[in-house]
């Protein structure tokens, strides 16, 4: 019989923190723009919180992703740079072959250090230093995806008392990140992209983003 990769049950959705998240942090690689599509222009203009993302993408090419995805959010997009401080209501995507960290301030960095799981940026580096800064006050956000990378910065968000999202493997052009999230812990929700969204508009509604 074929080995299937061991998934957990849910979490029940924890208790939100008072005064709402202070970031949303999004990973994905293979398939990820295509949910990407979905998310990003759902978000309304008054989102009272930063966005960062990592996408998987070539080192040695520069990055398009800022614009394409402007003309269609809502939200000022750029490219992170190196100790910039991070503002609210805007959407930060990690340059090609660097690391993006939060760290204190908060402010946003960049590093060169070594690759995880074959990728500089790394998914893992973000979720985990994000969690670090916000502990229970950062919503995490796992696209498609074609490695594990993600499978251990999500645990850390979850840890830390965070929000878990991880976009539901059925929906996922590869399903093998989010598959292998899944098997390290539990999500509090397992949507696909389209739902994703709605339930960020609708904790945006509610106060929290």
């Amino acid at each position: 019989m074929p080995n299937t990769p061991r998934t957990t049950a849910p979490l029940a959705a924890p208790a939100h923190p008072t005064n709402g998240y202070d970031a949303v942090v999004v990973g994905g690689s293979s398939g990820g723009i295509d949910a990407l599509i979905h998310i990003l222009p759902a978000l309304p203009a008054s989102l009272r919180v930063p966005v960062l993302v990592v996408v998987h993408l070539p080192r040695d090419r520069p990055s398009l992703l800022a614009d394409i995805f402007r003309a269609r959010c809502r939200l000022p997009l750029r490219e992170a740079q190196d100790q910039e401080p991070l503002a609210a209501g805007t959407v930060y995507f990690a340059p090609p072959d660097y690391h993006l960290l939060v760290d204190q301030g908060p402010r946003l960095a960049l590093s060169v250090d070594a690759l995880e799981h074959f990728s500089r940026p790394s998914i893992d580096v973000l979720f985990e230093s994000a969690a670090d800064q916000y502990g229970e006050r950062l919503l995490g956000v796992l696209l498609s995806g074609a490695n594990e990378d993600g499978a251990r910065g999500m645990q850390a968000i979850a840890a830390s008392g965070g929000l878990a999202v991880v976009q539901d493997p059925a929906s996922a052009a590869v399903p093998t990140m989010p598959r292998a999230a899944l098997a390290r812990t539990a999500a509090h929700h397992t949507l696909p992209p389209p739902d994703i969204a709605a339930l960020l508009l609708r904790l945006h509604q509610e106060g929290l983003l």
